[in-house]
């Protein structure tokens, strides 16, 4: 069974909680709670393991802030050993109308470290 990991960034803290910095979280723990998973605190995030149409899909969101979440990213890229090509960033991009959603296989750190 191939291994997907789907990470949404964004900040902790209350602050930041529902703002459109944050709605690679939203998105995430939307899909979670559709598929009846649940989150667990784990290694630098949220974790959640669930099941879509066949394929596993760990989700995570950082708990680390939007600049270090690669962190995050890596380290379960790592233990879960996911290609790469199996990853789904979601993030927001102040450069798109926040209606607008783009899927693209690479692009810049686009202002984050």
């Amino acid at each position: 069974m191939n291994k997907f990991l789907l990470a949404g960034l964004g900040n902790i803290g209350d602050e930041y909680r529902h703002t459109r910095h944050n709605i690679g979280f939203d998105v995430v723990n939307a899909f979670v709670f559709k598929l009846d998973g649940s989150f667990e605190v784990e290694r630098f995030a949220y974790k959640a393991a669930v099941k879509w149409k066949g394929k596993k899909i760990i989700c995570i969101c950082p708990t680390t802030y939007v600049n270090l979440s690669g962190n995050a990213v890596k380290y379960w890229m790592d233990k879960e050993k996911v290609a790469l090509e199996n990853t789904l960033t979601v993030v927001d991009d102040v450069a798109l109308p926040l209606e607008k959603i783009r899927l693209r296989p690479g692009g810049s750190a686009g202002g984050h470290n």
